[in-house]
């Protein structure tokens, strides 16, 4: 008996101690001489609205475990008649879709015009495109590990993105260092915003309906777990998840407990969140904006990161979310990415600036909320409308997710000289309200306007007596 406990023993404490690790390693994620990279379409012209010549190659991006490599297609798009000069980077399409030459949408003809190239790859669930046993041994080595390397959202995905900045950056013929710009949504917008911190390649980021911030469901918080634990209602997968999807349940039928959970998620959030890295990627003059949506079961914390990151540059659309329609009062004509993209690589060329997050006050006042929005001088910003919601449920709760805000609950606000103001009338009932503006603001690129919009910080505000 005493044999064999031992060993078990020193199995478990060496498999929960392993996520004590840094996610990457750069030099390996740099070195082009590892992606023993397959010729799927060599560089060929493509006609269309635009001439553009185009290479389409498999890679690998490493091995999640010994001798189980992790592949994806990159397909690469410069210029007709010139290298370019750094370029737009996503992982938003499937093997299938980059079989097909791409065909550059208005904004990556601008983008391609200008001398910048595109990047495409596979940022996808395996199982989408029939690796499913290789998904399914990934989950359920990682529950027993807790080791990052074997989580395809840790580090795959992300690896993924900075394998193929290598990858295009081999081809010296047709590309030479410049801006890199990650874009996409869900898990297109969290592995980017993953992978900037780690790579400083990487000079924007443009994020939609992913994680900004470390939020106390994140990292498994007692206090925050049994709040949720108590609603009513059967939770989604991914709310109260770390990153994405919620893991916990799994890692705790694979032998691990709550107190591994707690360390991991508490160790590896400084490589993971956005939130944890603002010094840094300031420092390196990086560009970002997020539209994380109000009503998102990944972004399930939006109070707490608009009271702890309110400088952190967010756009919400009221009602968004995974599958959400939106307010019938939403911005409609918001072109934040199109506008983001160019004002990144052609900075002299675009007319006006990006609004920055402006600061929110408030105070009760005659069965009232009395609230004002101030931006910095000479922002010029055009327009303000702010939303409203009472009581709402707490993070990560089924009903946070499903009770949006009414459609009477918003109002056009009033400016005077550089803040913006409105009067919000309280329910008698409410405990609490959450509140946040948006403005607006055009911007001009080769005689082209292009809404965009700016929130002001998601604010909740007690009104108990």
């Amino acid at each position: 008996m005493y044999k064999t406990t031992i060993p078990i023993l020193l199995t478990i404490f060496c498999t929960f101690q392993s996520y004590g690790m840094n996610v990457f390693d750069m030099k390996e994620i740099r070195d082009p001489s590892t992606l023993q990279i397959k010729v799927l379409q060599d560089w060929h012209r493509v006609k269309g609205v635009i001439e553009t010549r185009q290479k389409l190659v498999s890679i690998n991006v490493g091995d999640i475990w010994p001798g189980q490599e992790y592949r994806v297609p990159v397909r690469m798009v410069v210029p007709a008649n010139r290298k370019a000069k750094g370029f737009h980077l996503t992982g938003s399409s499937s093997p299938k879709r980059l079989e097909n030459d791409t065909w550059p949408n208005p904004t990556e003809r601008e983008l391609i015009q200008g001398g910048v190239g595109l990047v495409i790859t596979v940022v996808q669930e395996p199982g989408t495109y029939g690796q499913r046993k290789l998904s399914m041994e990934s989950e359920q080595r990682f529950a027993k590990s807790l080791n990052p390397r074997f989580k395809i959202q840790y580090w795959a995905w992300p690896a993924t993105l900075m394998r193929a900045i290598t990858t295009a950056y081999s081809e010296k013929e047709h590309f030479e260092k410049g801006k890199v710009a990650a874009s996409g949504g869900s898990k297109n917008g969290a592995s980017p915003s993953m992978a900037i911190i780690h790579d400083d390649r990487m000079t924007a980021v443009h994020a939609t309906v992913s994680p900004v911030w470390d939020s106390p469901l994140r990292l498994n918080d007692d206090k925050a777990w049994n709040e949720l634990r108590d609603q009513p209602g059967r939770r989604s997968g991914f709310t109260g998840g770390h990153f994405g999807p919620n893991f916990n349940q799994r890692v705790l039928d694979a032998g691990g407990t709550w107190k591994d959970l707690q360390n991991f998620t508490r160790d590896i959030s400084d490589q993971v969140f956005i939130s944890r890295n603002l010094k840094a990627l300031r420092k390196r003059g990086v560009d970002m904006l997020f539209h994380p949506g109000t009503h998102d079961f990944v972004a399930f914390d939006m109070a707490w990161g608009g009271n702890r990151h309110p400088t952190i540059p967010i756009y919400l659309g009221a009602n968004t979310g995974h599958g959400k329609r939106g307010h019938p009062k939403t911005e409609r004509d918001q072109q934040n990415k199109a506008a983001f993209m160019l004002k990144h690589f052609f900075p002299q060329k675009v007319e006006g600036a990006l609004l920055e997050p402006p600061n929110i006050d408030s105070k009760v006042k005659n069965k009232a909320l009395e609230v004002t929005v101030t931006f910095p001088n000479d922002s010029i910003e055009e327009s303000g409308r702010i939303w409203w919601i009472f009581d709402r449920a707490p993070d990560g709760s089924p009903n946070y997710i499903s009770q949006m805000i009414p459609d009477d609950q918003t109002m056009e606000m009033k400016k005077t000289g550089e803040s913006w103001s409105a009067t919000i009338p309280l329910s008698p009932t409410a405990k609490r309200i959450d509140f946040f503006s948006n403005h607006g603001k055009t911007l001009s690129y080769h005689k082209n306007a292009y809404k965009t919009y700016i929130s002001s910080p998601y604010t909740r505000v007690s009104l108990n007596k």
